[in-house]
């Protein structure tokens, strides 16, 4: 028996590669936002699959891909030290819980700040499609239908994939297969 995500999985470097991917042909006005949906309950192996499989074969790759990765969850942690607010946060969240901590973040990690944030990071010039990860992690601080709509602004005319521990039908997100993540319709699904 075949296991239909590994399968998918191994489409995603021919999919990223793609003459219609990379330069967003096919889309009429839409913005190239690709999703690749996953159960979450496999995401040590997406993990793996990316850092071990994925980005070492796309610089291989004739022409090469030129792949940037965003975690959200890795930038969350370094903004936070950046302004020197991680141990304080740590320390809300010990003290008074998760809800406070989540509250003292609240205006910190405002979406649209987050997404320049992002683009501040990448050399769009250098780079021919950013793959966003952590985004389980990341939740609840950051929420990934506002941030893809936060970054529509950010990302020129490069294609951008998201990494989703849930499920995307092309109209709504669902976080962990439970939560509903809002409506976002401005996504494709990356492969079937």
């Amino acid at each position: 028996m075949t296991d239909d995500f590994r399968v998918r999985l191994n489409k995603i470097a021919d999919r990223l590669s793609s003459d219609d991917l990379l330069t967003n042909k096919g889309l009429g006005n839409e913005i190239g936002f690709w999703i690749f949906d996953y159960p979450p309950e496999r995401e040590m192996e997406v993990r793996t699959f990316i850092d071990s499989v994925l980005l070492p074969g796309m610089s291989k790759r004739q022409p090469a891909v030129r792949v940037a990765v965003a975690n959200l969850f890795a930038l969350i942690i370094e903004m936070l030290e950046d302004r020197n607010l991680y141990k304080r946060v740590i320390d809300i969240q010990a003290k008074k819980g998760d809800a406070e901590a989540l509250e003292a973040l609240r205006p910190i990690l405002k979406e649209d700040k987050f997404a320049e944030r992002i683009a501040s990071r990448i050399d769009f010039d250098q780079m021919d499609v950013l793959l966003l990860t952590g985004v389980g992690a990341a939740y609840p601080m950051l929420r990934s239908h506002t941030l893809l709509s936060a970054l529509q602004a950010t990302m020129k005319d490069k294609p951008l994939v998201m990494f989703y521990p849930g499920r995307y039908d092309g109209f709504s997100l669902r976080l962990f297969n439970k939560l509903d993540d809002d409506n976002y319709y401005r996504a494709f699904r990356l492969v079937e």
